[in-house]
């Protein structure tokens, strides 16, 4: 069963996950990074990929744009998956695609531990892309252990590009924050990824 099965009370009921609603996780401290001149031209088509409105250009013209410039602040020193299989455990679901991932390899050929952020894609409701994202959350808990590289954290965001929500997994609990945050400023959106890679 892939990822994409999966229902905020099937990821719990199946993996015996405790729900955190509401909780913000990440520090007042995270200072904005800001955006590269590269980058800043790219989002002027987000008008152009709102009108389209479809995953895929959501995808192409906000999302990968962005998490491609957390891997240039970053120096490079960490990989970014579009549309990658990552088959983990199918014995209990854990397997399919994910939309994005990063690695805080450098490695882009394949994914390599400690794999640390999923981002799944969604048009516009992202409430039902929580539990997909949880799921692949899980499996990279579950591939860094089995790379015997496990982090204390796996993170999470459900995106429709124009809005940005996350998730946090520690242990048995999901803490996800209900704020949907906007794209702009985009500033903010790349410290709290920035912030994620260096965190978990």
């Amino acid at each position: 069963m892939p990822y994409s099965q999966f229902s905020i009370d099937k990821v719990k009921r199946d993996f015996h996950l405790t729900i955190v609603e509401g909780s913000r996780f990440f520090p007042d401290s995270v200072e904005p990074i800001a955006a590269s001149s590269k980058l800043l031209a790219i989002l002027e088509d987000v008008p152009w990929a709102i009108a389209v409105d479809t995953e895929k250009a959501r995808s192409e013209v906000i999302i990968n744009p962005v998490l491609l410039e957390v891997r240039r602040t970053l120096n490079r020193q960490v990989s970014v998956f579009s549309g990658e299989e990552f088959n983990v455990d199918p014995s209990v679901g854990l397997n399919g695609v994910c939309d994005f991932l990063i690695s805080r390899s450098p490695e882009q050929l394949t994914v390599e531990a400690p794999a640390i952020v999923v981002v799944e894609a969604k048009k516009s409701d992202l409430k039902s892309g929580l539990g997909q994202c949880i799921a692949e959350m899980l499996a990279v808990r579950q591939f860094n252990q089995a790379k015997e590289q496990p982090l204390g954290a796996a993170y999470g965001c459900v995106t429709s590009g124009t809005q940005w929500r996350f998730l946090k997994l520690e242990g048995q609990i999901v803490t996800i924050d209900l704020t949907d945050y906007p794209l702009s400023p985009v500033e903010n959106i790349l410290s709290w990824f920035v912030w994620m890679v260096k965190d978990a």
